[in-house]
């Protein structure tokens, strides 16, 4: 066992708690997207937008957004934690603080942000805390991590609008982490586009069968 001090309590780490990481990636991010065919890392092309989501497992997750026209690529990263640069195995101890998160870089002059937010909440079920499914861990936790104060402002309406819906469907209370977006460490190789390479492979996804009432008209902006 790499992490004999696995954490178990389901709770996230302090900094001064967390692994300390690395200065530089354990290892190089592939050059293109497996199915969409552009470039893994940045800079993108002028004209593009980038979100970022967590909603469990980002091997189901990433695949939900590269189906999605108007999406120019995606990539699975780690995000929301502390410790710079980790690992998988590392994420996965609980003592980094990052969630499993998907990059969708895509083109708002076709698909707007509040859409990528309907699809956000209803491919998972965001009231689990740290869990998603089966899978239990802070790394399955439900997050949106934001790139402008606009983009904060439509992820928390959206909040409190599905939040109604869900709650006349029975479900408590949404634990979504929504705040600006830190540092997000693209994973290692093996887990890009993983559904695509592994079409059997295992998907955690799943949604509440709750429909969003956001995102169902265009909106003007990103």
């Amino acid at each position: 066992m790499l992490f004999p001090h696995l954490r178990h309590d389901l709770r996230l780490p302090a900094e001064e708690e967390a692994l300390a990481g690395r200065p530089e990636p354990a290892f190089p991010l592939a050059g293109r997207h497996a199915v969409l065919g552009t470039p893994l890392a940045g800079p993108y092309p002028e004209g593009l937008a980038v979100a970022d989501f967590g909603l469990g497992c980002f091997w189901g997750a990433e695949r939900r957004f590269w189906q999605t026209p108007g999406v120019w690529t995606t990539l699975a990263g780690y995000q929301g934690g502390h410790t710079p640069n980790p690992t998988y195995e590392e994420v996965c101890s609980g003592l980094t603080g990052h969630t499993e998160a998907v990059r969708v870089v895509y083109d708002p002059s076709l698909v707007p942000y509040t859409a990528l937010l309907k699809l956000f909440w209803e491919s998972h079920d965001p009231t689990q805390g740290f869990r998603q499914g089966n899978d239990r861990g802070t790394q399955y936790r439900s997050a949106v991590y934001t790139h402008s104060p606009e983009h904060q402002a439509e992820a928390e309406a959206s909040r409190d609008a599905y939040q109604s819906v869900l709650r006349g469907s029975g479900y408590g209370a949404i634990t979504t982490e929504i705040r600006p977006a830190g540092p997000f460490y693209p994973a290692e190789e093996y887990h890009q586009q993983y559904l695509e390479k592994n079409p059997t492979g295992y998907c955690g996804i799943g949604g509440t069968g709750v429909s969003c009432p956001v995102g169902i008209a265009p909106a003007d902006g990103n």
